[in-house]
């Protein structure tokens, strides 16, 4: 069976990225849970997808006193994680091209909360996984994707996911079919996929047979299980 991950924790039944709609989706029966890294104005480091809170006020002009209660630091969600066992995927947003001291402080601090062997790094940036390579070999890395590129949907994760050491493709479901995971299977990286919320496309995926589906309902990614 695939691995099952919530989007952003049960984001249907609660907010994203808090620890209310982690939890949701560990106890709805899934694996555990996708979610995302940016930082705030004095180093913080927030677990959080838009750039922006609701309202419209930066992340990167808030501090942590500021951020709202129901915006979890990246070290609450870890804790969290390894009192559960949840599985996380762990997505450092791109904030520009070269990489930053997410990379390198979120990293350590999967060191910290003994989390190495049951996470997977992700990013849109292939520096950034680069750089998570270098300072964290042992800390698997997916490449992120969500549309063709260039000669083809293949073409990324040959030139990209060799260079950064993948240990799996992560590419938007629209973009998954047999040649995809035949040349996974030839490079010995897994395929995850996003963000799946469809029953008939959860029985396309799990018959083509990829290794882990996120999606926002978790009673649909738990669908034939």
């Amino acid at each position: 069976m695939p691995l099952l991950l919530g989007h952003r924790g049960s984001p249907r039944a609660h907010p994203e990225n808090s620890l209310a709609g982690f939890q949701a989706a560990l106890d709805a029966g899934l694996d555990g849970t996708e979610l995302d890294v940016r930082r705030l104005a004095d180093g913080t480091l927030a677990v959080h997808h838009d750039a922006a809170l609701r309202g419209g006020r930066a992340l990167a002009e808030l501090t942590r006193a500021e951020l709202p209660p129901e915006v979890p630091t990246l070290p609450e969600v870890l804790a969290w994680a390894a009192d559960t066992g949840a599985y996380l995927n762990v997505e450092i947003k791109w904030e520009g091209w070269q990489p930053d001291d997410r990379v390198a402080r979120t990293l350590d601090s999967l060191r910290v909360h003994g989390l190495t062997r049951q996470v997977i790094l992700s990013s849109f940036n292939p520096l950034i996984l680069a750089a998570a390579r270098e300072l964290a070999p042992d800390i698997e890395r997916g490449v992120l994707y969500d549309r063709p590129w260039r000669a083809g949907p293949l073409e990324l994760p040959e030139v990209v996911g060799r260079w950064v050491d993948a240990a799996a493709l992560h590419p938007h479901h629209a973009l998954i079919g047999p040649e995809l995971l035949a040349l996974a299977r030839r490079r010995g990286w897994r395929v995850n996929t996003w963000t799946v919320n469809e029953p008939g496309e959860v029985q396309r995926l799990k018959a083509l047979g990829v290794d882990g589906l996120i999606g926002d309902l978790p009673e649909v990614l738990l669908t034939g299980r």
